[in-house]
């Protein structure tokens, strides 16, 4: 296995695919945010916490009811918006990367490159015959003879 260091500059990120793939980066994240605070709302339930802050908040004269309903509806608003506004950023951000590596020239990043095989060698010698005058003035290019078998077009 034969690995050669590649030097590979990244230039560009085409706009609309940095939309939809943070989209559905963002999506996801705000899936399990969302998820993650209705377990977290329901151990909170059953160890009986937001009754024992509501008692709490009694004592010191401050209203609080603890009211699940309308905190995971904030939760998901507060998720979605989140997705929008982080795909949102992600894509201008994409851009004003496009804008600036075309002042600087990009971002380069140098790779391995690993061959399963025999390695291959891609010199090629071409075989240059000089061109033959003729007394009329024309000039011609001789051709080289083809190999046993080949056939001519």
């Amino acid at each position: 296995m034969a690995v050669r260091r590649v030097r590979r500059v990244i230039r560009k990120f085409d706009p609309w695919t940095v939309l939809k793939i943070s989209l559905i980066f963002n999506l996801i994240g705000a899936l399990i945010f969302v998820l993650g605070s209705w377990v977290m709302w329901s151990v909170l339930i059953q160890k009986g916490v937001p009754d024992k802050l509501s008692d709490l908040a009694d004592s010191l004269t401050i209203t609080f009811t603890p009211d699940g309903e309308v905190y995971f509806r904030v939760v998901v608003l507060v998720a979605i918006i989140g997705a929008i506004l982080g795909s949102g950023i992600m894509t201008l951000a994409a851009v004003l990367y496009n804008l600036i590596s075309d002042m600087v020239g990009g971002l380069e990043v140098i790779v391995l490159e690993e061959t399963y095989g025999p390695p291959v060698t891609t010199t090629t010698q071409l075989r240059v015959r000089p061109a033959v005058h003729r007394g009329n003035g024309d000039t011609a290019v001789e051709k080289e003879p083809a190999a046993a078998g080949a056939t001519e077009a």
